[in-house]
């Protein structure tokens, strides 16, 4: 870290928490006493910053809560423009977050756009009012380890997780290699090298009931063996294409079908009937079946055979419980 990011940074924990410990900034930082010394020094004679330490509360704090937001450090400027957008992804953000992962962590950043835009006519809060996302089959993820697992990912660890599995109902014990985190469906999703497996899995975070980072380097897999697996099939039932789809749909429901994607290397195309056909290729087949399920009698599957029939099958068995 530079001088310039650790007083960046100085400034930046006693505007999100008011008031720091001494050891807060020794450890978050990882200086020591006479490097924080030096900072808070130049900070108070250079950049006019009123940074007292307060006995009563154990830390530090700026003596008047307005003059947090007069400090100005070089490197950072944003535009009105430029901190309007920052105010609308962090908003989008916090709103794809509903299951709690990463809120909790992105949540100071607040602090700081809306002392940005507090220099403009626009309100970051009065953007925040004017933002909705409504995630669709999100579920409540817990965010005990997600720290755990964004650290691992980034520092190239190894991880010891515990896992639940729901579709086998029992929980395993892994050695994992992290390669990436997917948001997929307004859920999140670790892609791991499984030592225990000896192959590439992907795990859904909210199964992941604890993960201690290990002192061990992670397996590298390359990223074209990467995407191979898990970009291949279809959805997260991932693993090498083996089977290519061809769906038709009704000229009523092609007008939104056109405009969606399905698969990244997915072909589609208007008939001469006015229908819309989309073919990609995947791997296994239940998350597939519930997307076409779900468009009912708009869309037809036009091969492969043992697709078809599966989908038949579920309507089968739909039909005999009405």
């Amino acid at each position: 870290m530079s001088d310039m990011q650790r007083l960046h940074r100085i400034t930046y924990l006693l505007q999100a928490r008011k008031c720091v410990p001494l050891v807060d900034f020794l450890n978050e930082l990882e200086i020591s006493k006479a490097t924080f010394k030096r900072d808070l020094e130049y900070l108070r004679s250079r950049m006019n910053a009123s940074i007292i330490f307060d006995r009563f509360q154990g830390g530090y704090r700026f003596e008047n809560l307005q003059d947090a937001h007069k400090v100005e450090l070089p490197g950072l400027w944003f535009t009105e423009k430029e901190a309007t957008a920052l105010a609308l992804m962090h908003q989008l953000l916090a709103s794809l977050d509903k299951g709690g992962l990463i809120g909790p962590h992105i949540e100071p950043l607040s602090a700081i756009i809306d002392n940005i835009l507090g220099q403009h006519q626009i309100s970051a809060k009065e953007l925040r009012k004017r933002i909705k996302v409504l995630p669709m089959a999100q579920r409540k993820t817990s965010v005990q380890s997600f720290a755990e697992l964004g650290s691992a990912l980034l520092n190239r660890q190894r991880l010891q997780i515990t896992y639940y599995a729901k579709v086998k109902n029992e929980t395993t014990q892994r050695e994992v290699s992290p390669q990436q985190l997917i948001y997929y469906r307004d859920n999140w999703y670790l892609d791991a090298y499984c030592h225990l497996r000896e192959e590439l899995r992907s795990f859904a975070v909210d199964g992941i009931h604890s993960a201690v980072i290990l002192n061990q380097k992670a397996k590298e897999v390359p990223e074209k063996e990467l995407k191979d697996y898990f970009g291949q099939s279809y959805g997260l039932f991932s693993g090498k294409a083996n089977q290519r789809a061809k769906l038709r749909f009704t000229p009523e429901q092609a007008r939104w079908i056109s405009t969606e994607v399905w698969h990244q290397d997915q072909v589609g195309y208007f008939d001469g009937e006015g229908y819309y056909i989309l073919e990609f290729d995947y791997n296994r087949d239940p998350e597939l079946v519930m997307d076409i399920l779900k468009y009912g009698s708009a869309v037809e599957v036009l091969r492969p055979a043992s697709l078809r029939k599966r989908v038949a099958q579920e309507l089968s068995r739909a039909i005999k419980k009405y």
